[in-house]
């Protein structure tokens, strides 16, 4: 994986996790597999979903990759 900063931000009130690279906003992610995409599609290809889930170059805001949800 190249040397990217990725942010995923802790889940909103509607679900969801906002995610910055290198500054910029990509999105809302739902789930890691929507993460995983908005990596790729930012230069990061060829990653997945494991490569995301165990990456020390992203720094998890509010629960880690398995949190997509806020807790009630």
């Amino acid at each position: 994986m190249a040397e990217h900063r990725v942010i995923v931000y802790p889940p909103s009130e509607n679900g969801g996790r906002r995610v910055r690279a290198d500054g910029e906003i990509l999105g809302t992610a739902y789930s890691l597999h929507d993460l995983t995409v908005f990596l790729q599609h930012a230069g990061l290809e060829g990653v997945d979903e494991v490569d995301v889930a165990e990456s020390p170059l992203i720094e998890w805001h509010g629960g880690g990759p398995e949190v997509w949800e806020r807790e009630r």
